[in-house]
């Protein structure tokens, strides 16, 4: 029997991660903890959690790590896609936590196999036949091809009628301000719903404010703009309205991999038909449980956990 075609896409890199178990610099840990992690297979998984066929698709090493990584993807449901690269390694990502109130992460991915996306690599039919397309601004900077393959992602969308969703998701690691906002922001507009925080909209349009760049967007035609603003909780832009929601009141233990689950919060409940109010409560729901448990993923909650969470102690933080 045949498996139902994914309702969400998504394609990029996720690398294998190693991250201090206790608090204070790399220079003096004893003990380490293993596991992955990529913006977008972070978005999969919390949507496969979430009850949304999803697939990921991506490149991985000829190694150990890359088998770790497809088989963590694959464990929570979702459909992975990983195209084995005997030419180059897995990526890594090494995360630390200098004090009890900060995260600090260093990537060691420069020509990794997860870099060299192309794209012959996206299989016939796999955007075409999903719902939703998910990409972020993390990919096309990673390589020439690996842009390429976002674009052809985005044509093929395109000529489908298959939604389109847009992460800016800004590394500077990746490329300074100015040579990422024009790439930045050509995807955006090619989007139907673009994420991003207020910092990262001033990248694609300098000068301006959310609101700003939330009309800007959608005079290039895209729908809807949702501005991420952590603890605080996100507002929606949309035909010319607003709509916010406040966060949640949590103790973070872990920030990374916040807004990816927010993202995925957001599509599961707008695949799900909820309106913009309850949308907005599943995405601030699953972005501040995500920062209960230290990984990019881990907390990642399935439907069960959240109604449990909304049902708890934990009520919207009133501003």
């Amino acid at each position: 029997m045949s498996s139902p075609s994914p309702s969400v896409v998504t394609l990029g890199e996720t690398m294998a991660l190693v991250r201090t178990s206790e608090i204070g610099s790399l220079r003096h840990a004893n003990s380490l903890a293993f596991g992955i992690g990529g913006a977008e297979s972070n978005v999969a998984i919390g949507l496969s959690r979430l009850g949304i066929p999803t697939s990921w698709l991506g490149r991985v090493g000829d190694d150990s790590l890359g088998e770790r990584v497809t088989r963590e993807i694959r464990g929570d449901g979702v459909d992975a896609q990983a195209i084995v690269d005997p030419d180059a390694a897995t990526g890594l990502m090494v995360k630390e936590r200098p004090s009890a109130a900060s995260t600090a992460v260093h990537y060691y991915r420069a020509g990794s196999a997860g870099s060299r996306l192309r794209p012959e690599d996206l299989p016939d039919g796999w955007v075409e036949d999903a719902s939703l397309l998910h990409i972020t601004g993390i990919t096309p900077l990673l390589s020439e091809t690996a842009r390429a393959t976002v674009h052809g992602a985005i044509d093929r969308a395109r000529a489908a009628g298959t939604m389109v969703s847009f992460d800016i998701n800004y590394r500077s690691a990746l490329a300074s301000p100015g040579i990422a906002g024009p790439v930045l922001r050509d995807l955006a507009e090619r989007a139907d719903v673009v994420f991003g925080g207020a910092e990262e909209f001033a990248i694609l349009y300098p000068g301006t404010s959310p609101v700003e760049a939330a009309a800007r967007l959608q005079d290039a035609g895209c729908a809807t703009t949702v501005l991420k603003q952590g603890p605080d909780g996100a507002s929606v832009y949309a035909a010319g309205s607003v709509n916010g929601a406040p966060g949640f009141t949590i103790d973070p233990v872990d920030t990374v991999g916040a807004g990816d689950a927010f993202v995925a919060g957001y599509l599961s409940a707008l695949l799900d038909g909820h309106d913009v109010d309850a949308v907005l409560r599943r995405a601030n729901a699953c972005g501040a449980m995500a920062c209960l448990v230290p990984g990019d993923w881990e907390a990642a909650p399935t439907l069960r956990d959240l109604e449990r969470f909304l049902d708890g102690d934990s009520d919207p933080v009133r501003r």
